[in-house]
């Protein structure tokens, strides 16, 4: 069983990041591998805690009290075998992941929560690393066939399940290469892209068919797919960037939506392009939105060489730690995050809006006009009211406006498959993850809204698995799934 004591042997910790002076000069993650004695100490801080709350706090149910204690023991190999249990993309999830787990530890009532996310990564990382992580083909083909269309983590996770059930699986990709937003949308300082092509060697190898550069609904229909396939999972996510177009002045030259800002970054990084028609260099910058998608736009500016950056945040300035009463343990918290590339620099603004976007006579923006606001909910709904005479003008060559998702994009294949959008821009399914057109399923953020990547990867799962069930397979998939992983209700 797990050390009880070792949390009070040892202080959380986590491993040094590489200086800022030398990281904002490549691409290269943020964070170096961490040395195994301390792993293997924050692993003993895991405490025998009797009910594991973590287990709730994520939404794949990962085992990880039995992990933690297996990497205590050195046993990496095992730890390996539990972890991949409940998560087929670990090496992805212990980098991109928020850790809802760690707001739920039990140690974190009263002290520092393990740092399951850093055990996490490097199980996964000392799994490929020892050549733990090979390909698991199916022992037999089972006849049936199922197109996965969109290739982020949760098409990924439900393609490998099925195909290791012995399903012959195609995923369709619009874009030139696998991955999705992993791909293009995340820059290589918090994932390198050689992870992610890693796990799709061990897929290809396990006979999961890749298509890219093909659009669904156009080069192939739906019509299509239901004659070559006896299911389809829609699994292309919510990319529909939210916008300001009441905004004055939102027509100007130099206000983007962050993922055109983004995806070309990412593409030179990869070497499939040299320049990008929306570049930082030598720029005042204003980002709009304090979460990830802002940070990773900071991180980006930064290493374009920025002249100055700025992040507005219409809320307040939040607490540093759990705000008494009104966030109790296990909830998760509304606390301030320091993201890696706020520590690289530019500046956070809190509680402001923005209400004009100023141009020169040539079109350019040349500044953002803010005024500070006050953030309520009445009635469930979220109000935003101006303070009178706290305008000011903020410059601006270059505004990026990263500030959520409007759901999925409208796209011809959804009225091939008579398909609508519900209120919230995303597809309805019922209690076995299928749509209103029979045998089309739908999983991940095309389902749930812009989510996190644990809540992709575990729709993904549980979409698989109603899809085993439906194409008549006797048996569960190869891994298990978790129960209480439901479609959310609309």
């Amino acid at each position: 069983m797990p050390d009880p004591n070792g949390f009070l042997r040892y202080e959380r910790q986590l491993p040094k990041r590489r200086p800022v002076p030398v990281r904002i000069r490549d691409w290269r993650e943020v964070y170096p591998p961490a040395g195994e004695e301390l792993i293997r100490d924050q692993a003993t801080r895991c405490m025998d805690c009797g009910i594991p709350f973590c287990h709730e706090g994520c939404p794949l149910g990962n085992r990880i009290p039995d992990w933690n204690d297996l990497v205590r023991t050195g046993a990496w190999q095992a730890a390996a075998e539990s972890l991949h249990a409940t998560n087929n993309f670990p090496e992805f999830t212990g980098r991109l992941c928020p850790a809802p787990c760690e707001a739920a530890c039990v140690l974190g009532i009263s002290d520092d929560p393990v740092t399951i996310k850093q055990v996490e990564v490097e199980i996964a990382n000392h799994a490929f690393q020892l050549g733990y992580v090979r390909p698991q083909p199916a022992p037999a083909a089972s006849g049936r066939s199922v197109a996965v269309v969109g290739s982020g983590p949760a098409g990924l996770a439900a393609a490998q399940q099925l195909a290791r059930a012995g399903h012959a699986v195609t995923v369709y990709e619009r874009d030139d290469r696998i991955g999705g937003l992993l791909r293009y949308g995340i820059p290589d300082f918090k994932i390198e892209k050689s992870v992610v092509d890693a796990r799709l060697a061990q897929m290809e190898a396990e006979g999961v068919v890749f298509q890219t550069g093909v659009r669904v609904g156009v080069d192939v229909t739906a019509d299509d797919l239901r004659e070559r396939y006896d299911a389809v999972l829609l699994a292309a996510g919510a990319l529909a960037g939210r916008d300001t177009p009441g905004t004055p002045g939102r027509e100007l030259n130099g206000v983007h939506l962050a993922m055109d800002h983004l995806v070309p970054a990412n593409r030179i990084v990869a070497g499939l392009q040299d320049t990008t028609p929306i570049d930082a260099a030598g720029k005042h910058v204003v980002i709009i939105g304090g979460g990830d998608t802002g940070a990773d736009c900071l991180g980006v500016a930064h290493r374009q060489g920025a002249a100055n950056v700025i992040q507005l945040d219409q809320y307040p300035l939040p607490p540093e730690a759990r705000a008494g009463d009104q966030q109790p343990w296990p909830t998760w918290p509304v606390i301030l995050r320091n993201y890696p590339a706020h520590e690289e620099g530019g500046d956070r603004v809190f509680g402001v809006a923005v209400q004009e976007f100023i141009g020169d006579a040539d079109g350019n923006v040349t500044a953002v006009r803010i005024a500070d606001v006050v953030v309520e909910r009445v009635d469930g709904v979220r109000r935003v009211t101006v303070s009178p005479g706290t305008e000011r003008d903020l410059r601006a060559d270059l505004v990026l406006l990263a500030i959520g998702f409007d759901g999925t994009e409208q796209q011809p294949l959804l009225e091939q498959f008579g398909i609508t959008r519900n209120r919230r821009g995303v597809l309805d399914a019922d209690a076995n993850w299928q749509t209103s057109a029979d045998g089309v399923f739908v999983a991940g953020d095309m389902h749930r809204g812009a989510s996190l990547i644990v809540w992709a990867i575990a729709e993904g799962r549980s979409a698989a698995a109603a899809i085993h069930d439906y194409l008549g397979s006797a048996g569960d998939l190869p891994a298990p799934v978790r129960a209480n992983t439901q479609p959310l209700a609309v």
